[in-house]
């Protein structure tokens, strides 16, 4: 008994859940670490009073809320048991993104659908803003039954993450350092790009030069822009590294490479009032694939991690909660644009 008193106790200091709230979410965590099972009982409502101090009324209405989501059931004169240990058709999951780019909304909805149950998925964006990732962790910390975070690269992000369960953590996107052995579904940046560059060598050396648009206060991963200097260095390839697109300045000769999606249809509405022909007298190069981009123009060539992939491992880590730490590949995908 004492293990779920732990439970419920753990989750006493969680701003803004309920008395109600703390017990059942405590006993569903009980259960999701297997410190109980099917057939076991469970304390009183009186020892629940004695214990914790919660009121009868609380606890009543907490085991009701269980009986109801089929995890409980009550046995006259007896007392409260566990009915099932399957809570995943109850769970929920807290889904903390960068923003709801195009890419994410692909390893939302594959996330979802490879759930194949009626989870509870909310989503939070902390937009790279360290505070605003604060914030959230604060608030989802407790209430949920699994924490499926893209972190932010700072040096605050590991103590933030610290104050979340482990064994219900799983970090996505982008992989940052944290004490402890955690769950990762993530990407790598850095020797990717440096391969994809690479490949494209003997194309981008029939143009004039290169531009990469970085923007040094966005969320671009930092390994990106330190990729590109040392392929231009070793391949000693003509460059220019600028802060943003400006409308119309495209010209021949040259590639162009942007991360942002906004400058990339900029850059092709300018391409296209211009009549320049992609791949001959521009090219172009993009960060992370979609389905548009393929079809446009003959295609945009891009390097891309898999975001299906990388939304099937995290579904198949909620719903087995066997650790996973993969990296999901970078694949170059040659199209008619470089």
């Amino acid at each position: 008994m004492q293990d779920i008193y732990e439970q419920i106790r753990e989750l006493e200091n969680i701003q803004g859940l309920s008395k109600h709230e703390q017990l059942v979410q405590g006993i569903i965590n009980a259960i999701n670490d297997k410190l109980i099972q099917r057939g076991d009982m469970l304390p009183s409502v009186n020892n629940l009073n004695k214990e914790l101090g919660f009121a009868r009324e609380t606890i009543a209405k907490g085991y009701k809320e269980l009986v109801n989501l089929g995890i409980v059931e009550s046995k006259n004169r007896i007392g409260f048991y566990v009915k099932g240990e399957n809570t995943e058709k109850n769970l929920r999951i807290a889904l903390v993104f960068f923003a709801f780019d195009s890419f994410q909304e692909v390893f939302f909805k594959t996330f979802r659908d490879s759930l194949g149950t009626p989870a509870t998925i909310d989503i939070y964006f902390h937009h790279n803003n360290i505070d605003v990732l604060e914030s959230i962790i604060a608030n989802v910390r407790g209430r949920y039954g699994m924490y499926v975070v893209a972190p932010i690269p700072h040096k605050r992000t590991a103590d933030i993450l610290a104050t979340l369960p482990l064994n219900k953590f799983l970090m996505i996107d982008r992989y940052q350092a944290l004490d402890g052995d955690f769950s990762y579904v993530v990407q790598e940046f850095g020797k990717s790009s440096y391969a994809a560059f690479s490949k494209l060598a003997p194309a981008i050396r029939k143009f004039r030069g290169m531009i990469h648009y970085h923007r040094p206060a966005s969320d671009t991963p930092i390994e990106i822009i330190q990729a590109y200097k040392k392929f231009v260095k070793d391949f000693k390839i003509k460059s220019l590294i600028r802060t943003e697109y400006i409308p119309g300045s495209i010209e021949k000769g040259y590639v162009y490479f942007t991360i942002n999606n906004a400058e990339l249809w900029q850059m092709l509405k300018d391409a296209k009032a211009k009549s320049f022909r992609l791949g001959k007298d521009v090219g172009i190069l993009s960060h992370n694939d979609e389905v548009v981009k393929e079809i446009i123009f003959d295609g945009i060539t891009t390097y891309s991690t898999d975001f299906s992939i990388m939304a099937e491992k995290a579904a198949e880590f909620v719903l087995k909660r066997e650790k996973i730490q993969e990296v999901i590949p970078t694949i170059l995908l040659r199209r008619g644009s470089l």
